[in-house]
């Protein structure tokens, strides 16, 4: 699937799905949601806490 295909199906931007994929933006609880539910799994299975997001 290609960021834009994600994108649409989620309803953000192209830009966002690379920007969340390069850890430069976290998305909202709702927008994790989405791609989660577009995969089929659960959220922790697409987004994992980082070390530094304990600091």
């Amino acid at each position: 699937m290609t960021q834009q295909q994600l994108a649409e199906l989620v309803h953000v931007s192209r830009q966002t799905i690379n920007a969340i994929e390069q850890g430069k933006y976290v998305p909202s609880t709702v927008l994790a949601l989405k791609i989660a539910s577009v995969f089929e799994k659960k959220v922790d299975d697409v987004f994992q806490l980082e070390e530094t997001d304990w600091e």
